[in-house]
């Protein structure tokens, strides 16, 4: 399996998203640059998903142990086991 690329944060992929929208909205961009946009903000639309996929399962991870409550680390890797 290939290396992993560092993620960007959710909030800057999210902004990154929500600018290239704007710009889309605008309707200046020739239909190249549209394409490339589109292309570009479903490929971030997936990633937030998947983030927030992942953020809700480490939430629904919370348990609580003898009136402590702790949070057991999450690896996408694993998946539901």
């Amino acid at each position: 399996m290939p290396p992993k690329k560092k993620n960007i944060d959710f909030e800057q992929s999210l902004g990154t998203l929500e600018g290239l929208v704007n710009r889309m909205e605008q309707g200046d961009m020739t239909l190249e640059e549209s394409l490339q946009a589109f292309e570009t903000g479903i490929a971030l639309t997936r990633e937030c998903q998947a983030r927030l996929a992942a953020a809700e399962v480490q939430v629904n991870k919370l348990i609580e142990v003898q009136g402590n409550i702790s949070l057991e680390p999450f690896d996408p890797e694993e998946g539901d086991a």
